[in-house]
């Protein structure tokens, strides 16, 4: 039997088990830059034509997601897919899947799922010669959410502490017991506009290319769904966007999401633990991985184990488990549904409200001049006295959480007095003007919400109060900043002592520390003290491992990168005369264009090495969405940092770099008529 064929035979049956999706009453309509807008009567059916769009720009991204959320990423790319092949069986995803499913997702989810299934599957029959691995096919419910148990249980740094584990980097004292991915959102309301609309900037900073890079889509039914903005692959929902009533950003949080447990074991028995003053016995589990050897797959088990704790691993020092809340919850990707679909402030908090994503600021902004901000996210409800930050005993019941703090309960600011909030990874006490900020007193420090400021928010904040009242442009203006603040103000380092060199006392470094020195700290393409900047900051990368916290970098350590700067710039480029441009690129196949940005402007950039001394962005500015409710409706502009496609043939591969390289936008629409009356491309997903 041909592949085809079997994927056929598998959709069919697929097919029948759940509700028809007929693909003549889907439109997939392509503007002029390939962003695919999906119109049709139900949200299973756009869901469907979303699936299929995506897979006709990155199947492979698509693919390679599932792959890893369900243990064959290995038989894709080998043994570099091992780590997330044990991750998707060390979490218990399926297990998951199998408990909750059924009763937890409701029945107009269920129904999103299987057309966003049905969609793929479709595409994996019709294109056959695209598909990785054949055993993905065809693709389920099960498989779908397996991998987004996956990135939740990552996004809550799950994978950080299993990594700490497996390398030894643990050890646990029961006696002594006893004794930059980065982002930005802003919302002005009316009290601070000129306009009197309401802004929001959603401003993204994620990896360029992968699995978490964004793609954009418009999604349009007749069941309430009308919403632009972007998702990562294999999603069936926006993640961030804007619809005819409100829109909201997210940007990475930090507040303590995830502990880990030392087991006390039986001195005597094995897999056995104490728990107060009895022993429980230890569940062994094995873990089934392909492991090439000369090219040659060999199939392995790895055992782990499971406590009352959570998924436990064994190291030289002993047993941990780990536990977060993302390990006990299914219903992420539906919240974000219903997110889309909420057309009041009053709906978006009750999305809020159902606690099923583990984390995640989030900015927002309405037609009714709602402005929002909440450092959101699952946080367990912890006993005092223990440091939850580090290893706690895994030998009391006292440390078993099983509850998480409720949505109210979390750090947030509504309609604040100032008129503006704002997020840059930085602390959520400092979100809106001081009057309307939340008070650090009280939230319970075992919650473990960020405290620092960095660049950015410093930079932001500074912005922001020099207006009494911004106008669009002066929003952009913000938006587009790519200047450091004075003092630098990086959160995991201090770099200061540059400022403090007396240039004059180093003559053959002189021309290098008066640059930076007298820097306007503008992040642009063509500034010299820019590229000077950009390849001393590189080359203090090596010497930050061993600095002890607080990890001030002494003058002695600026002086060693400065005069590995002078090497590097006269090595490669033969001038001290090279500009951020000159160094840093925006690449995409042939196309190679001079880029701004460094690490934590609000433009901020993350490079690494290209050729002949270059480097290319990774990450950092990726996708943008400006939105403006006024009395237009909803006004939005975006861009995204190469283009729709990730085909290399096709012409929105790199189409929107040259609008991204220059501070541009395009305009997009949520209105049916004007979409369609501009479209380039009409069809079926068929």
């Amino acid at each position: 039997m041909t592949f085809r064929l079997a994927i056929s035979m598998c959709t069919l049956i697929y097919s029948m088990i759940h509700a028809q999706i007929n693909p003549d009453l889907i439109d997939i309509v392509r503007d002029s830059y390939g962003v695919p807008h999906i119109f049709a009567a139900t949200d299973a059916e756009v869901s469907y034509g979303l699936a299929w769009a995506h897979a006709e720009d990155d199947f492979t991204t698509i693919q390679q997601g599932y792959l890893a959320g369900n243990n064959m990423l290995s038989i894709n790319i080998g043994n570099a897919g091992l780590g997330a092949d044990f991750i998707a069986q060390f979490i218990g995803s399926e297990e998951l899947f199998n408990d909750r499913y059924v009763n937890e997702i409701s029945a107009e989810y269920k129904k999103v799922v299987d057309g966003y299934a049905a969609g793929l599957n479709s595409y994996a029959t019709s294109h056959p010669e695209e598909v990785l691995v054949k055993a993905l096919f065809p693709i389920t419910p099960k498989k779908m959410m397996r991998y987004a148990q996956l990135q939740l249980f990552i996004s809550s740094k799950g994978d950080q502490w299993v990594q700490r584990i497996v390398s030894n980097q643990l050890t646990y004292d029961f006696k002594a017991e006893e004794t930059p991915k980065g982002s930005n959102t802003f919302a002005f309301n009316s009290s601070k506009t000129k306009d009197g609309s309401t802004y929001l900037a959603i401003n993204t900073h994620q990896p360029l290319d992968g699995p978490v890079s964004w793609y954009e889509a418009h999604l349009c039914s007749e069941e309430g769904t009308n919403i632009l903005g972007a998702l990562f692959a294999g999603t069936p929902s926006i993640l961030i966007g804007a619809n005819e009533n409100l829109a909201w950003a997210h940007t990475v949080n930090q507040p303590d999401k995830t502990d880990v447990f030392a087991l006390e074991m039986h001195p005597k028995e094995k897999l056995k633990y104490r728990v107060d003053d009895r022993y429980l016995n230890l569940e062994l589990k094995k873990a089934t991985l392909q492991l090439r050897f000369l090219g040659i797959p060999f199939r392995i088990s790895k055992k782990f184990y499971k406590s009352i704790y959570g998924p436990t691993l064994k190291n030289k020092s002993g047993y941990y488990s780990v536990r977060t809340p993302a390990l006990y919850e299914i219903r992420g990707l539906e919240q974000w549904w219903r997110m889309n679909k909420a057309s009041s402030f009053t709906e978006f908090y009750s999305a809020l409200k159902m606690k099923a994503l583990p984390g995640y600021n989030i900015g927002y902004a309405d037609k009714n001049d709602t402005i929002f901000y909440i450092s959101n996210g699952l946080i367990p409800k912890r006993a005092k006295g223990y440091n939850w930050a580090d290893i706690v005993p895994g030998n009391t019941l006292k440390t078993l959480w099983k509850e998480t703090y409720d949505i109210e309960d979390l750090p947030q600011v509504l309609q604040p007095k100032s008129g503006y909030i704002y997020n840059a990874n930085h602390t959520p006490f400092k979100s809106s003007a001081d009057a309307d900020n939340p008070n650090q007193a009280e939230f319970d420090i075992a919650m473990g919400f960020e405290t620092y400021d960095n660049n950015r928010s410093t930079r932001l904040k500074t912005l922001i109060d020099q207006y009494e009242k911004i106008d669009y442009s002066d929003f952009k203006t913000i938006k587009y900043d790519t200047q450091y603040p004075k003092p630098y103000a990086f959160s995991w380092m201090d770099i200061n002592h540059l400022d403090r060199l007396e240039a004059r006392n180093y003559p053959n470094l002189k021309v290098l520390i008066d640059r930076l020195q007298q820097w306007d700290r503008k992040a642009i393409a063509s500034s010299l003290g820019a590229g000077t900047f950009a390849i001393f900051y590189d080359q203090l990368r090596p010497f930050y491992q061993n600095l002890p916290e607080p990890k001030i970098f002494p003058p002695y350590i600026i002086l060693k990168a400065l005069k590995k700067t002078k090497v590097y710039l006269l090595e490669h480029f033969d001038s001290l005369e090279v500009s951020l441009g000159d160094y840093q690129k925006l690449v995409r196949g042939s196309k190679e264009l001079p880029i701004f940005g460094l690490p934590d402007v609000i433009t901020a950039m993350a490079s690494r090495p290209f050729k002949d001394g270059k480097v290319k962005v990774v990450s950092g500015e990726s996708y943008i969405e400006l939105v403006r409710f006024s009395d237009k409706g909803t006004e939005i502009e975006s861009v995204i940092s190469y283009g729709s496609s990730d085909h290399p043939g096709s012409p929105h591969y790199n189409d929107q770099m040259e609008l991204y390289a220059g501070f541009k936008t395009k305009k997009m629409s949520l209105d049916k008529e004007t979409v369609y009356n501009s479209a380039k491309k009409i069809y079926h997903p068929k």
